[in-house]
């Protein structure tokens, strides 16, 4: 018989990471995407794609199917690109926090729940599945699931039986970092126990990747892998586009080691505020961003100076990467050019819905590792541009807080502040 649901509590309590999982163009896990960003691999490389009318020549691409192996085929079969890849993440992630063991035996499964968040879902299959009813008459039995944008929450939650708190966010490259951020809110305030939450994202076909293209957001490099994705650079052009997913295991402090979970990392702060001026271009105020940091920080309980390390939205675009240094001075203070500050996106290409819970990944690696991840192909650096970027090495500190920020398309911004694990 299952316990009765616990109910929503006054008292904020402490919400602790416990597993994490991601497949990306690094690597088929978390610790292979760690391992090629250590050792100054990129997962981007080269491809031309001019006989549709697109411009950029470099993306993030994964050339294996993750596996599924043991997945129920009426779950699997049910899913498009991004839907598989977040699955398997969040089977990692879940290894991590239970390896064999029964989730049920801890924990009452109403109060378990799934947040999984992406920026434009099954875009791939539905183009296709559309071209095909064209051609014959007839379409796929499960073209509905393949379209819908919260396939994926559907199946992590089918998978584990999760019968608490289920959302799909779906706030472009900002989403990963907003779903773990809800959900970090509602264990804090009681409402859940255990949360899975990330992201993932795929665009494939020449017909997604155009309508980004079109945009002119992507890299305009056309040669040379070092200038496609060069953040904070003077010769930075563009993002690299990749696909990929990360999700996060969140317990409550007490409850995980209650049952004797292996703490990596804690959430101690989020903030989320909009632009609310443009669908691509960010703010020239400022505000929404500087008010994200502040809100996060303030959460947290720390100042400025306590923060040891920023993973950056840093995309590697002419307007972002100035704006957000711009945040980042007005937020912090003076305390901005003592604090280093790194883009992982020159290494995995930004991964768009999945970047933001990705890179909250890259900071729980870097508190276990002690090692601050370089902004590689820095080189030449725009000098308005000029907080500490840690410039192509990797650099061994003593981290304890870390900042991991993120910005997206229709003006979403959010911030996580994310600690040691204890």
């Amino acid at each position: 018989m299952q316990r009765e649901s616990l109910p929503a509590m006054n008292t904020p309590r402490r919400v602790v990471v416990t597993g994490y999982g991601a497949v990306t163009p690094l690597g088929m896990n978390s610790a292979e995407s760690w391992a090629a960003i250590m050792n100054y691999k990129v997962g981007y490389r080269y491809c031309d794609k001019s006989a549709a009318g697109i411009k950029s020549r470099f993306y993030g691409l994964i050339d294996e199917e993750p596996s599924l192996k043991g997945v129920p085929a009426a779950i699997r079969r049910r899913l498009p690109r991004f839907a598989r890849l977040t699955l398997a993440a969040a089977r990692e992630a879940m290894q991590m926090a239970f390896g064999d063991e029964k989730l049920e035996q801890y924990y009452d499964l109403r109060d378990c729940g799934t947040i999984m968040g992406t920026g434009w879902a099954g875009q791939d299959e539905t183009q296709s599945h559309y071209e095909e009813f064209m051609r014959s008459g007839v379409g796929s039995p499960f073209g509905c699931f393949f379209s819908m944008p919260n396939a994926a929450t559907a199946a992590v939650s089918l998978l584990w039986a999760l019968r608490g708190y289920q959302n799909t966010p779906v706030a472009a490259c900002a989403t990963g970092t907003m779903a773990v951020g809800d959900a970090f809110e509602l264990i804090r305030q009681g409402r859940a126990n255990m949360m899975l939450a990330g992201a993932g994202e795929s665009l494939r076909s020449d017909s997604a990747v155009w309508n980004i293209d079109v945009l002119g957001a992507l890299a305009s490099e056309q040669a040379v892998l070092t200038r496609a994705c060069c953040p904070f650079s003077q010769h930075r052009n563009g993002f690299v586009l990749s696909e990929g997913a990360a999700v996060l295991c969140l317990e409550e402090r007490e409850s995980a080691i209650a049952r004797g979970a292996k703490i990596v990392g804690e959430i101690h702060g989020y903030g989320n505020y909009s632009d609310a001026f443009d669908f691509t271009a960010p703010a020239d105020d400022k505000i929404a961003r500087v008010q994200t940091i502040r809100c996060a920080l303030n959460q947290a309980e720390i100042g400025a100076s306590e923060l040891d390390y920023i993973n950056a939205h840093g995309t590697s675009t002419p307007l972002n990467d100035l704006n957000e240094t711009e945040a980042l001075k007005m937020a912090l203070g003076e305390a901005a050019y003592a604090t280093p500050c790194s883009s992982t996106k020159s290494y995995s290409g930004h991964l768009i819905a999945a970047a933001g819970s990705f890179e909250s990944i890259v900071c729980l690696q870097a508190l276990q590792h002690q090692v601050i991840p370089a902004t590689c192909h820095l080189d030449t650096p725009d000098p308005r541009c000029d907080l500490d970027y840690v410039p192509n090495r990797h650099r061994p500190a003593a981290l304890n807080m870390t900042l991991n920020l993120s910005f997206g398309f229709g003006g979403a911004n959010a911030a996580l502040v994310i600690g040691r694990g204890e």
